[in-house]
C-alpha cells in the first residue's frame, strides 16, 4: 500500500472524530463566553469598586475611566452571552477578543511583570479559544447553525 493509501486509511479511522466538531465548539463558547459574562457581572454587582479599578488601577487608552468602565463591562456581558448563545458567532468572538485584548493593554503594567505568568496565560487561552471560534464559526449547535438550517 503506497503513501496515498495509508493516508486515505487513517482518515477513516479519524473521520468518526468529526462528530466531536460541535459539541468542543459549544463547551469552548460556554466555557469562554461564562468568563467574561461572570467577569461583566461582578463589575455590575459592585459599580463602585468597579469605577475605583477603571480609575486608579486600569489604564485605558482613549477612554476615560467611566466611559471605560461601561464599555468594558457591557462588552463583557453582551459579547459573553451572545457568544455562549453562539448568535452572530465570529462577530460576537471578534467582540469578545477586542475585550480581551484591551483588558491586556489597560493591565499591562500588572500582567507582564514576573510572577504573573498564570494571569496573562489565561488572556492567552481566552484569545486562543475567541480566535478558533472566528475562524471556525460557532459551530452547529449554536443559534447561528439553528437559523442556517432553517433556510
Amino acid at each position: 500500500m503506497g503513501a496515498t493509501g495509508w493516508i486515505r486509511k487513517i482518515n477513516d479511522w479519524t473521520m468518526p472524530l468529526s462528530a466531536l466538531a460541535a459539541p468542543l465548539a459549544l463547551l469552548t463558547r460556554c466555557y469562554v463566553g461564562w468568563v467574561f459574562l461572570k467577569s461583566g457581572w461582578l463589575k455590575l454587582s459592585d459599580w463602585d469598586s468597579t469605577l475605583f479599578l477603571f480609575r486608579e488601577e486600569y489604564r485605558v487608552p482613549w477612554l476615560s475611566p467611566a466611559v471605560a468602565a461601561v464599555a468594558g463591562t457591557t462588552g463583557e456581558l453582551l459579547f459573553g452571552t451572545l457568544v455562549i448563545l453562539g448568535l452572530c458567532g465570529r462577530l460576537s468572538a471578534l467582540g469578545l477578543q477586542a475585550v480581551n485584548v484591551l483588558a491586556v493593554v489597560s493591565y499591562a503594567h500588572v500582567l507582564l511583570q514576573e510572577g504573573f505568568e498564570a494571569a496573562i496565560a489565561q488572556h492567552y487561552l481566552w484569545g486562543f479559544m475567541l480566535l478558533v471560534l472566528i475562524v471556525y464559526g460557532p459551530g452547529k449547535g449554536s443559534l447561528d447553525g439553528w437559523i442556517e438550517r432553517r433556510g
